[in-house]
């Protein structure tokens, strides 16, 4: 089977390893069609968005090109003249035919989705670190900010980082406060604004015994919410502060993510946030 990487840069895999996927446009070619998801894509939309509305002349046979060298690589058993099983012609444009479980982008989907519908930490836990380290940078690599897949990176982007709040609530479920707080604090310095992460933070400073700390981050998250977005915190880092002034926080907390959206300081520290992450990272 041959298997799409999309959660990095761009990659192939055939039993004999990675495909040459040649030059950007050629790539480009490749992940539009696993941004359609196995719909069709017009050959005249891949066109115009390969080129941004400016295509040469020939940009039909170069693009015909670019299929017939992709199905080379991607199907190098396949006989002479025989269809085309993967990447196939589908008036009016070509679609790329492949299972769930062959894109790690729809296998991180469904870990997280599996994970959520489990009622215990415990068992929540391996399949958020088997999703999480799937990761190799962002979503789509080079193509993230394109158009035609800035709309699937970013909503890939949000379920990573969803992900990575709902792993720290199943070790606070597991009682591992101390295991969570560094990799919380890293989490936070890119993604301030992520109201779940702060209320995680404090939650893990108050059952390690700092509670001077864990108020401290709550009045660190107040400051940084309402220099960024001009609010105040909700009404859950609200209740927190006054459960954790009056000694009155319970034993088990909620591990509903916030759906704030996340606002990274800096780029290049997008992929030392989080450990499990980090040592998931491939050359």
């Amino acid at each position: 089977m041959v298997t799409f990487g999309v959660l990095g840069p761009l990659q192939a895999r055939t039993e004999a390893g990675l495909v040459d996927l040649a030059g950007p446009r050629q790539q480009s070619v490749l992940a539009r069609l696993l941004v359609a998801r196995g719909h069709v894509v017009a050959a005249d939309r891949i066109v115009s968005d390969l080129w941004r509305d400016e295509p040469p002349p020939r940009a039909q046979a170069a693009l015909q090109a670019y299929v017939s060298h992709l199905r080379r690589g991607l199907e190098p058993d396949r006989p002479p003249r025989a269809p085309a099983r993967l990447l196939v012609t589908a008036p009016p444009g070509y679609a790329l035919r492949t299972e769930v479980s062959a894109v790690d982008g729809w296998i991180f989907e469904d870990l997280v989705r599996d994970a959520a519908q489990l009622s215990t930490p415990d068992r929540a836990l391996p399949l958020l670190d088997r999703a999480l380290a799937l990761w190799r940078g962002p979503a789509f690599g080079a193509f993230a900010d394109e158009p035609w897949a800035h709309g699937e990176a970013q909503r890939l982007e949000e379920l990573r980082l969803d992900a990575i709040e709902k792993r720290a609530a199943a070790l606070l479920g597991l009682g591992r406060a101390d295991a969570v707080i560094p990799e919380l604090r890293a989490f936070l310095a890119d993604y301030p604004l992520r109201e779940e992460s702060w209320r995680l933070l404090a939650t893990a400073l108050y059952r390690t015994g700092r509670q001077g700390d864990a108020l401290e981050s709550l009045r660190t998250a107040r400051a940084v919410l309402a220099d960024e977005l001009g609010t105040d915190p909700g009404p859950t880092l609200r209740r927190l502060e006054i459960q954790l002034l009056n000694h009155a926080l319970p034993d088990t907390s909620p591990t509903r993510p916030s759906r704030r959206h996340a606002k990274p300081r800096r780029k290049d520290r997008l992929w030392r946030c989080c450990p499990v992450i980090h040592s998931a990272r491939q050359p």
